[in-house]
């Protein structure tokens, strides 16, 4: 309960000392010792305990917390099982409040009214929920008055003054005030700001504050309790749990280290119990709705802003920088003026032969995999690399799976000398290493990336933790139509080019436009940019080709749109690939590009809205589709458009000889000729394709069971 929260806040301050609120992983590091943890915080004189809630993907965590995490869904603990310790713990004499710290996804799953109720029957007074922004927790808050519980708001650094004043009357017990920008952590110092950053929030609300980030010694304890109401530490609770070897010393050193860090050492401690207190006032807040954007951040029920508090104020200065770009002259002609350093505009034709074997409708190719840097990709790194240049940025970070995406903003990056650190997946570092090397050549540090999965999904992860970080310095350029808006506006408007030059190629060659227009989807930037232009041509059929791996029956597959459910990711609601409780799954494709739990977010509304149909390809099928368009009009397309040929070819089997489909070649497959000679000799005898390649198996591809 707020109220509860703020009795404890009162009763310290009446003892002249700062509120202690340590962090720990629900579950971390064994299941059945978190009861005792929390009662041991208690005797070594914490006051509020922040419960962590795993999440398969804590983008807002450093590794210290991310390794708990991941023991604790190792450990198969849910939320659940998070009520379980604190009812049990109450009942052995817990009597501090206790809230619940985790990410947006786990809570919306296990449903918001559940959930609450839960909290006033056990004894939860509250929520920090890392990515869920003002801009994004209207709900949350509204359903938190309701029952009478606390969602604390958080300010970071970056936190504007404006924003600052917004988000604490939001406030109903305290405000989470962020010391550094980065993700959990230690730090060798306190924050020379602190003072100045506690003085900016205090002068817009009443509330207390407490403050954390990189505070771990009693040095630092010391120095922020002279700033702030409360203290909060994290990493170092769990590296104390992490460094004995048994329970006993567990228990025993956490006591130790909790009474030294707040100075109550050989002091008899009394635990604040909230419920002997004299009740605190609790704030009358109206809760407003600061969901309005400069243009609209949703498409449809999907889309939107979960990000990290630090990323906000950025993701503001991008939105209008963004949209004035959008509707100045100068800009798009400086866009354009890229386009023979591009490759564009892209060429269109008739695959002829093709489209005699396979005796139905005429097939016709959109050439994305001619462009510099062969294929999309180059677009958008084109256009965010000059947008970058309008925020002052001059270090870019990228995400990238198949090493598209890496190649060409490493490209992009070399061409207007800017610093470049590309993020890959250590099982796709291994399975492109071509593009690797490319882009190691074009003067990028590329960072394999070895948590999770260790594909695109997790590259994703370290991409946001590093921008977190250094987002004063840093453009995060997203490579495909996913993230927080704008992002997905931005690819996609950038990539809308193959649509809008299809549209007129194909009224110049054939007299009219296709019937059908076909593309793969992973995270869906090719497929929306080809797909946006069209969304009002009703008579023209969009069909998404996603990734079915080993058939969506057998799990291991990323078929997000077809087997998924929808769920928060990434900055975005979308569909995910994701278990009941909100936990992301990991994905499996022969393709590295589409090796990812998620989607755009436009995707999934053109899937909701019944304007797209979205269908899976298996590995198998993409390698058949890889194989005809190889062989039958000599185009070697990279593994992520087999996935489209494919189905392109099958669909046009169906159809008579008078329509026409339109397919987004989006990348050539020079990159992925090794993994696809190391993958034949399993997939070979079941297409009819044997083809040898003497060595294949000492490549060191994996190659799927």
């Amino acid at each position: 309960m707020s109220q509860a929260l703020l009795t404890v806040f009162n009763a310290a301050k009446k003892q002249n000392r700062a509120v202690f609120i340590p962090f720990v992983t629900a579950g971390y590091p064994n299941k059945d010792e978190t009861v005792d943890i929390l009662l041991a915080l208690q005797k070594g004189g914490s006051d509020i305990i922040e419960l962590g809630v795993p999440f398969s993907d804590p983008t807002a965590d450093g590794p210290t917390i991310q390794e708990a995490s991941q023991i604790s869904l190792n450990n198969k603990v849910n939320i659940d099982d998070c009520f379980e310790y604190v009812r049990v713990a109450r009942e052995k004499g817990l009597v501090i409040p206790v809230i619940f710290m985790g990410y947006a996804n786990p809570f919306q799953q296990y449903g918001l009214d559940k959930l609450m109720q839960k909290c006033v029957d056990i004894g939860v007074q509250g929520f920090i929920n890392v990515d869920l922004p003002p801009e994004e927790s209207y709900e949350f808050r509204l359903k938190c008055d309701e029952y009478k519980l606390s969602l604390i708001p958080l300010i970071a650094p970056t936190t504007s003054d404006q924003r600052a004043e917004r988000l604490a009357k939001t406030a109903t017990s305290y405000i989470y005030v962020m010391s550094a920008l980065g993700v959990t952590g230690y730090r060798e110092k306190v924050n020379s700001e602190l003072p100045h950053l506690v003085a900016r929030v205090r002068k817009h609300t009443s509330v207390p504050i407490a403050v954390g980030f990189g505070v771990s010694t009693a040095e630092h304890f010391k120095i922020v309790e002279k700033e702030a109401d409360g203290v909060i530490i994290g990493s170092k609770i769990i590296k104390v749990l992490n460094n004995a070897s048994t329970k006993e010393q567990r228990l025993a050193d956490l006591e130790k280290y909790c009474r030294e860090v707040c100075h109550r050492e050989g002091e008899e401690i009394i635990p604040i119990d909230y419920k002997k207190e004299t009740p605190a006032e609790v704030p009358n807040v109206k809760q407003i709705d600061f969901s309005h954007h400069m243009v609209n951040s949703k498409f449809g029920d999907f889309g939107g802003q979960y990000a990290a508090e630090s990323l906000i104020d950025c993701l503001d200065e991008l939105e209008k920088v963004y949209l004035t770009a959008k509707e100045d002259p100068l800009f798009w002609e400086e866009f354009r003026s890229y386009y023979d350093y591009m490759g564009r505009e892209s060429k269109l034709h008739l695959a002829d032969r093709l489209t005699k074997e396979m005796g139905g409708a005429k097939i016709w190719l959109k050439r994305e995999d001619l462009n510099h840097t062969g294929s999309h990709k180059i677009n958008n790194a084109i256009g965010q690399i000059l947008l970058a240049k309008r925020l002052g940025k001059k270090r870019i970070i990228a995400e990238t799976g198949a090493g598209q995406h890496g190649v060409a903003t490493a490209t992009a990056c070399a061409k207007f000398g800017l610093e470049c650190v590309v993020y890959m997946g250590e099982v796709d570092v291994k399975r492109q290493a071509l593009n690797v090397f490319r882009m190691k050549m074009l003067g990028a540090k590329v960072v394999a990336v070895t948590s999770g999965s260790k594909t695109l999904k997790d590259a994703v992860n370290e991409a946001m933790r590093d921008w977190v970080t250094n987002v004063t310095t840093t453009h995060y350029l997203v490579g495909s139509a996913i993230g927080p808006h704008p992002f997905p506006s931005i690819v996609r408007d950038f990539q809308s080019v193959i649509g809008e030059e299809s549209k007129k190629q194909m009224m110049e060659q054939a007299g009219k436009l296709p019937d059908y227009i076909v593309a793969c989807v992973g995270g869906g930037s090719n497929s929306i940019g080809l797909f946006y232009p069209y969304i009002n041509e009703k008579n023209v059929k969009m069909l998404g080709v996603e990734a079915g791996g080993s058939g969506i029956e057998t799990g291991l597959h990323s078929a997000t749109i077809s087997a998924g459910t929808p769920g928060i990711l990434h900055g975005a609601k979308t569909f995910l690939i994701q278990d009941e409780e909100g936990q992301i799954i990991e994905t499996h494709s022969i393709s590295a590009g589409l090796d990812y739990p998620g989607v755009g977010p436009e995707h999934a509304f053109l899937k909701d809205s019944g304007r797209a149909e979205y269908i899976a390809a298996t590995d198998e099928q993409a390698l058949i589709g890889f194989r005809r368009l190889t062989q039958y009009e000599g185009i070697i397309p990279a593994l992520e458009s087999s996935h489209a040929a494919y189905a392109c070819t099958e669909l046009a089997k169906t159809l008579p000889k008078d329509k026409d489909i339109l397919l987004c070649v989006s990348g050539r497959g020079d990159k992925d000729v090794i993994s696809i000679a190391a993958n034949l000799p399993k997939f070979g005898p079941k297409i009819g394709w044997d083809l040898r390649f003497d060595g294949a198996e000492t490549l060191g591809v994996q190659i799927p069971n």
